[in-house]
């Protein structure tokens, strides 16, 4: 008898308390809901000068011209993120916030891609930017002489931002 009431103690131990038992399936679910509904999320900034250029960026890895921008890293806010972006992407500093001009839903990337739009016009320039491996070029256009290869989704946000085309919810 004594030696099943020892069995029975050892078993009682090693069953994990109700409270740490919770914690550890809430984990589990929280873990595969990542891999069940991950979502992205990036920043792009329309950023213009005093003259009404538009500064773009082309990609060594893709082709055509964009709005500078890119992914929100783990602990950033989307304004750390544009921030960091345009000092990478086209040598701007931000002297004061950004407008927030909408949120999109870029389906073409995944079904929970979404990209915030900001626009930019207060901000410092250090200079063109020299090609990397990343960016093959950095410049401002004016927006009577867009380069050719000019996205269309930059193209559409140039229509929303500057001729109060309709806003898409998509990017």
């Amino acid at each position: 008898m004594r030696q099943e009431s020892n069995t029975k103690t050892t078993l009682e131990k090693a069953r994990p308390d109700p409270s740490l038992r919770a914690q550890i399936v809430s984990r589990i679910i929280t873990f595969g809901a990542l891999f069940q509904r991950p979502m992205t999320l990036g920043v792009r900034g329309l950023v213009l000068d005093a003259e009404d250029r538009v500064l773009l960026v082309r990609h060594t890895y893709v082709p055509g011209f964009y709005l500078p921008g890119g992914g929100v890293e783990r602990g950033e806010t989307m304004l750390q993120a544009l921030t960091r972006e345009l000092q990478e992407e086209g040598a701007v500093h931000l002297l004061s916030a950004p407008t927030l001009h909408n949120v999109y839903l870029n389906r073409r990337v995944s079904p929970r891609d979404h990209v915030a739009l900001y626009v930019v016009r207060h901000f410092g320039y250090d200079g063109p930017r020299e090609p990397d491996h990343e960016i093959a070029e950095a410049a401002f256009f004016p927006l009577t002489a867009l380069p050719d290869g000019i996205t269309p989704a930059t193209r559409a946000r140039l229509a929303e931002v500057l001729a109060g085309e309709p806003v898409s919810p998509y990017w």
